[in-house]
């Protein structure tokens, strides 16, 4: 089985870790945070930063030849699942517009914090690239 390192240039460059690695038709979606190109986390709250880290994880996906809808499982770490659920329904109303309705496996974890300080939300997942 081939590995292949999935960094897409939209992305910040990657510094002793990578975005992805594709493994034979198997994603590894490495954990993305609120991060934008400059590597600054998105101004706002929960859910602009849910829709940031999981256009990154989307992003990765994609330079790996997949689509939302390869997402097999997907785990969330949040620093304040209280205020994730309370925008439970945005959350989701952006999940359905950025991936559609079809649901991985999903885990939510609460967390004390995350490498950015300003960070609220990590996301990673695993996808496996369906023959088209």
């Amino acid at each position: 089985m081939t590995k292949k390192t999935v960094n897409p240039s939209s992305l910040p460059k990657p510094s002793g870790y990578a975005h992805g690695i594709l493994a034979g038709n198997v994603v590894y979606l490495g954990g993305q945070t609120a991060l934008d190109a400059d590597m600054q986390i998105v101004p706002g709250g929960i859910v602009e930063q849910f829709r940031q880290a999981f256009s990154n994880v989307l992003a990765t996906l994609a330079e790996a030849g997949g689509r939302p809808e390869d997402l097999v499982s997907v785990t969330i770490y949040l620093t304040d699942v209280d205020d994730y659920m309370a925008n439970g329904k945005e959350i989701g109303r952006i999940w359905r517009e950025m991936a559609g309705s079809e649901y991985p496996a999903m885990a939510g974890i609460g967390i004390s914090r995350l490498w950015q300080k300003e960070a609220m939300i990590e996301i990673q997942g695993i996808a496996v690239i369906q023959d088209r």
